[in-house]
């Protein structure tokens, strides 16, 4: 099949979460499947030149109207394990230090910079030298691809035939703007009423794609259930249970060439369940980075997230103190919320000799925070599908988890089954329930049979993109035949 992914952002381009993860790994995995896979994004120029990575301008210029104005949008390309990427050049939209926006908020043209964008990719696609049997799209930044296949680009000859894929990766971001933008930018407006895109009077990404694409997809089968509820749904919860029909979830993998700790270079020791040895030298090695006391029997627990309410900060905050009288180590890398960082910093200069603290993301550090911890905190609220705790396992890092999205579907609880458990589940989301999975686990790891086979059911869990791909192939397959 020739498939095309459209996304904001792509790893190792221009990322700012999982979603940059998945689409950097998903097309390489569908591409062994023996598939032709492309992948579109804008060129964040100043983003993706700090990478080093040679991109290559090719002869390709498209031209589109918009907002008032003909645009000359010059391509570029690169291949990258067999993959295509296309990116989509536009200085003054994208070359711009964050993608989305700043501290101060999203930027208030997002709509502009993102339309253009969609337009863009189906010009490409449309020029693709074989017909195009899928447009996967993902994320409120190319909701409104499949209404505009359907209803401007459908005679295109390479895309008379094409189906739509739509992915949520989080739902709470939806992409909401106001009712001009459809004039500025030649958007239909017959949809814009309470069943299609329309949302209290404004325009609504999230609900276009949802509304047009031939299927839907999210990142794990539990998230894909939860969304049909008002407690998850995002006011969204009616719209998609009319659209019930072609959703479904396919929970995400990782990169495991990347995520390898027999062989992974940013660690001061490899390991592997046959030789564990180095993983005992990397948590003296993060401890001696960290400034703490170096003790192999000290639990020595890691958080490595976006520091927002929705990944349970306010669970976790509550706990921190007492957990230093109680002798635990903690090692947070992660940055956000200015008020809990401050929080956080606070804590670390408080118990020098307990927790560190490091403010942002450091990718080699991320790497020696997996290796060498014991324990890995993911407290969220909702969590799509996450990616923390997959690599955490992939580490030996036992995780702690909120039962909910992925992370239910992702980690046996060790309380469901011993024998088989990579984790450790909570239900409530209180900072007394994480409290209590955190001694738990705490005395599991005061166990060393136990914890032994704890720590090699998760590092032979298999994390990969490989199952995964099989079922994205087998949904485009369906809807070829349909």
């Amino acid at each position: 099949m020739n498939v095309f992914f459209i996304s904001s952002e792509a790893s190792p381009l221009a990322k700012t979460g999982g979603l940059a993860d998945v689409i950097g790994a998903l097309p390489q995995a569908l591409h062994t499947c023996k598939h032709t896979l492309t992948v579109v994004m804008p060129y964040y120029r100043q983003v993706v030149d700090a990478t080093n990575i040679n991109i290559t301008p090719i002869k390709k210029n498209i031209s589109i109207w918009a907002d008032g104005t003909n645009r000359n949008c010059p391509v570029h390309q690169l291949y990258l394990a067999g993959v295509t990427f296309l990116l989509v050049e536009q200085d003054d939209l994208y070359n711009r230090k964050g993608l989305y926006g700043t501290t101060d908020g999203e930027y208030e043209d997002n709509f502009l910079r993102f339309v253009l964008f969609n337009r863009v990719a189906l010009e490409l696609a449309a020029q693709s030298s074989e017909n195009v049997d899928i447009l996967h799209c993902h994320d409120w930044q190319t909701g409104f691809i499949p209404l505009l296949l359907r209803s401007q680009y459908g005679h295109f000859p390479k895309l008379a035939q094409t189906k739509t894929v739509f992915t949520i990766h989080n739902l709470a971001y939806q992409g909401i703007f106001p009712a001009e933008w459809m004039r500025r930018m030649g958007i239909p407006t017959h949809h814009f009423h309470h069943d299609g895109f329309e949302f209290y009077g404004q325009i609504n990404c999230m609900k276009a794609g949802i509304m047009m694409a031939d299927a839907i997809t999210t990142v794990s089968e539990t998230y894909a259930k939860e969304i049909l509820t008002p407690e998850y749904g995002c006011h969204l919860d009616g719209f998609l249970i009319r659209h019930q029909s072609k959703l479904s979830g396919i929970v995400n993998g990782i990169d495991i060439n990347v995520w390898n700790p027999a062989n992974d270079p940013l660690i001061p020791h490899t390991f592997s369940t046959k030789k564990i040895a180095g993983k005992k030298k990397c948590k003296l090695a993060l401890q001696a980075f960290c400034g703490l006391p170096l003790s192999e029997s000290t639990p020595l627990l890691t958080l490595i997230s976006r520091l927002a309410e929705q990944k349970g900060t306010s669970l976790l905050l509550p706990n921190i103190e007492a957990w230093m009288n109680q002798g635990m180590q903690l090692v947070i890398l992660g940055s956000g919320d200015l008020e809990i960082e401050k929080s956080l910093k606070k804590l670390a200069t408080k118990y020098p000799s307990n927790l560190f603290f490091m403010s942002g993301f450091n990718e080699p550090l991320a790497h020696k925070i997996y290796a060498g911890g014991d324990i890995f905190l993911m407290p969220s609220l909702f969590e799509p599908c996450g990616l923390g705790q997959l690599i955490a396992m992939r580490y030996g890092n036992i995780p702690v988890v909120r039962s909910t999205g992925g992370l239910c579907d992702t980690v046996i609880d060790y309380n469901v089954s011993n024998k088989q458990a990579t984790g450790v589940q909570f239900l409530d989301a209180t900072a007394k329930a994480l409290n209590n999975a955190v001694n738990e686990t705490i005395a599991l790891f005061q166990k060393p049979v136990v914890w032994s086979r704890l720590r090699n059911n998760a590092l032979r869990r298999d994390s990969s993109w490989d199952r995964s791909a099989l079922l994205y192939a087998q949904l485009y397959t369906d809807l070829i035949k349909k």
